[in-house]
C-alpha cells in the first residue's frame, strides 16, 4: 500500500510526520490486505496564517480501494498527531463497512436477486 502525505504551508508536513502517518495507517489497515492499494492524507491548520488561540488542524484522508469508489474521511483536533489518529480510526471503520458491504460471502442464504419466500418451490 502507497501512502502519501500532502501538508499546507502552516502544517508539519516533515519526514518524522509521513513516518507517524505510515505506521499508523499500515497497522490500522494491514487486516484489508492489497484491497486498499493507496491511502492520500491531506493535512491543514484550520487557522491558516493567522495564529490564533485554539490551535485547529484538519486531515482528510481518502482511501483507494480497488475496485469501487475511494473511501474519504475527515477529523480536526489540537495536533497534526491528533488529527491524524482520528482520521485513521475512522477511516478503518469506513473501509470495514464499504468492503463488509460489497464481500458476496456477507450475503444471506436466499438474498439472491429472484429468490422470494412466496416462490413456492
Amino acid at each position: 500500500m502507497q501512502i502519501t502525505l500532502h501538508a499546507g504551508p502552516h502544517t508539519d508536513g516533515s519526514h518524522l510526520m509521513a513516518e507517524h502517518l505510515q505506521g499508523v495507517v499500515r497497522t490500522a489497515l494491514d487486516r484489508f490486505g492489497e484491497r486498499v492499494m493507496h491511502v492520500d492524507a491531506h493535512l491543514a491548520d484550520g487557522n491558516g496564517a493567522t495564529k490564533t488561540s485554539g490551535h485547529e488542524v484538519h486531515c482528510t484522508l481518502h482511501a483507494h480501494v480497488a475496485g469501487m469508489e475511494p473511501v474519504v474521511v475527515k477529523d480536526q483536533a489540537g495536533s497534526a498527531h491528533q488529527a491524524i489518529d482520528g482520521a485513521v480510526r475512522k477511516l478503518k471503520r469506513a473501509v470495514g463497512t464499504t468492503l463488509g458491504k460489497h464481500d458476496p460471502r456477507g450475503q444471506r442464504p436466499g438474498t439472491l436477486a429472484g429468490d422470494t419466500a412466496e416462490d413456492g418451490a
